[in-house]
């Protein structure tokens, strides 16, 4: 039977990043280092709640961080300014290969679920609008556990959700940090390397499969 595949959500399926075109109208030039600082806060702080055991949803980090970044570069928005960039931010488009790599892996008989930090209702309508959600049998979310990736306990909810065993079980990522946890509790990694330049770290935990899209994933598998 073929193994079921977890993907992860934010810079596996969409982009964060793409929130820098969204944010010129307000940023300007400075556009692109607010898009970087928002998404590199916001994972900062869904570690640092993990560790701490002070949870707060995704949703939660996503608006601290955006109040944080735009400080720091002293960027002013308003609150319904804020409250925009948060929706927008809810309606991030797809990786153009996105589609055609989960269609050539459901085809072969994959289970797929989405699997996410983000909050569930929040990321079905995100992959809902994209035009994904049809395509996984489920999202799993690890709100439903109070806590976030790379928490061990967040990867084993996925294969007892699944009703798999971690060796049987694929966790889909381009965060680094998502795929060396998925692979030290015993997971199959694959880490999406959608730019080049990005540097694996060098724990000496190695993804299983590294390609540049999901379109080489399903060719892969």
């Amino acid at each position: 039977m073929p193994e079921a595949i977890g993907f992860d959500v934010y810079g596996t399926l969409v982009d964060p990043l793409e929130m820098n075109e969204r944010l010129e109208p307000i940023a300007g030039e400075l556009s692109g280092r607010l898009a970087a600082l928002w998404r590199e806060k916001q994972l900062e702080y869904t570690f640092r709640r993990g560790l701490m055991r002070k949870y707060e949803d995704f949703d939660s980090c996503t608006s601290q961080a955006l109040v944080f970044a735009s400080g720091v570069l002293g960027v002013e928005l308003s609150e319904q300014e804020r409250e925009r960039l948060i929706e927008e931010y809810q309606s991030l488009n797809l990786f153009p290969d996105v589609i055609t790599g989960i269609e050539a892996l459901k085809e072969r008989g994959h289970p797929l679920v989405a699997f996410s930090n983000g909050v569930e209702a929040t990321v079905r309508a995100l992959l809902d609008r994209a035009g994904a959600l049809p395509h996984f049998q489920d999202v799993i979310s690890v709100d439903d556990l109070k806590t976030f990736k790379p928490d061990p306990e967040v990867y084993r909810y996925l294969t007892r959700r699944l009703g798999t065993e971690p060796s049987e079980t694929w966790l889909v990522s381009s965060n680094p940090f998502d795929v060396i946890g998925g692979k030290a509790v015993g997971l199959k990694t694959v880490w999406i390397q959608r730019n080049p330049e990005t540097q694996f770290d060098p724990w000496g935990i190695e993804p299983d499969l590294v390609v540049p899209n999901l379109e080489a994933l399903a060719e892969k598998l």
